[in-house]
This record gives structure tokens, sequence and C-alpha cells, in this order.
């Protein structure tokens, strides 16, 4: 059986985006929890990953490591799950958006770190964290006006490019930043998805907390 190894699903949105694919696509996988920060954290993902980090898919002798990696690796193994959309200008453009997210949008990452324990207070609006924003809700815009009829996702159907995104809707959603409705009903969609909500109930359950998530920001209403 595969095996993901992946941190806190509190605060890991790498880790969530493989995860979701596995479950999504209902593909047999157990998992394998390293919490972060915790003195023996780095010495117990290096057993698994050559990077240091998670997380990591162990596929009998073989190990991909990182999240995009994992992903491609899955969708190749098996064909018949529709992981990235069957068409292939939709494909190629879920390709696309899902590359730019795993390159791009440090300042929301950076202002915004993912922490599914609470609701906070928008940050202040910088232009580079409205451009972030902005960014993001024109892929979503575009790739649900071209692609996207048949469903509530980006590309109707859910696949491996809602999985890249849906940490960045719970940021959006975490921090209470102002969206269009088009984005809102995109997010709703995503947060109100089985596999989800399955990730996020779990994360409630954990007894790890990391303080450096919680610093600098006003919470509006805790979850734990």
């Amino acid at each position: 059986m595969l095996k993901l190894v992946i941190a806190n699903k509190l605060y890991s949105s790498w880790s969530m985006r493989p995860w979701l694919v596995l479950q999504s696509f209902g593909i047999p996988f157990a998992e394998i929890i390293i919490p972060l920060r915790q003195a023996d954290s780095r010495a117990r993902v290096l057993e698994y990953s050559p990077s240091g980090k998670v997380p990591a898919l162990i596929d009998g002798g073989e190990t991909i490591w990182e999240s995009l990696a994992i992903i491609e690796t899955l969708a190749e193994r098996f064909p018949q799950h529709a992981i990235w959309p069957k068409d292939e200008a939709a494909r190629a453009h879920a390709r696309a958006i899902s590359n730019e997210m795993h390159g791009g949008f440090q300042t929301l990452r950076q202002a915004c770190p993912m922490n599914l324990g609470a609701r906070y207070a928008a940050p202040a609006m910088t232009d580079p964290l409205k451009a972030n924003i902005d960014r993001i809700e024109t892929i979503w815009s575009e790739a649900q006006s071209k692609f996207g009829r048949g469903g509530p996702y980006l590309y109707g159907a859910f696949s491996a490019a809602d999985a890249m995104y849906a940490p960045v809707v719970t940021r959006l959603d975490t921090y209470s930043l102002p969206v269009s409705a088009q984005a809102r009903r995109y997010m709703d969609a995503v947060l109100a998805h089985p596999d989800v909500i399955a990730w996020r109930d779990a994360a409630l359950k954990e007894t790890w907390t990391i303080a450096d998530y919680d610093a600098g920001h006003t919470v509006i209403e805790t979850y734990r």
C-alpha cells in the first residue's frame, strides 16, 4: 500500500494537497503524521524524505517527495482517474495554474500561514498582498469560465488543481480576506468538499500547536 508522510493537518498546506488527491479519488494509502517543530521532527522526517521535508510518498522501494511531483506520479500510476482534466487544453491550463501556485504567492503565504484552528481579522492589505489575491481570483475566474462547466470546481469536477488551491481557499477564509462573489462561491464549494471537511475535522482533533502561527494576528474565533 502507498504511504503518505505528512505534517500537522492544522498547519501543513503542502501535506494537504496530495492527501486530497489520494482521498478524493479513492486511492488506498496509509498516512504517517510527523508533527512540526518537535525536537525529533527533522530526524523522523529524514527517515522517509531525503529533502528533510514533507510530504513524501512511499511507493514500495521508491520515495517521491514534494507535493506536485507526488500528484504527477499519482496521475501517471492511476490513469483511470481524472486527477488532471481529461480535456487536453483544460489539462494544460490546470498544470500551468498549479505550477504557478507551487512557485508563487509568497506574500499571501507569509502574511497568512495556514491555520485551521481559528478565524482571524484580515491583515493590513498591502499592495503585494492585494496583487496576490487579485491574481488568484483571476486564475479561478478564467479556469471556471473556460473549462468549469458541469460542476462547482475549477474544471467542473474536482481535480488536482483544486487540491493545489485548497489551502489557498482556507487562507482566504481563515484571515477574512475580501474576495468577489464568484471567488466566494468557489471557496464555499471547496470548503464543503467531504474530503476537505475530513481533513479539517482531523486537524481540529490534533493536540500539537505552534505558537508562531498565531503571532501577530487578531483572533475572531477559535475552533479547538
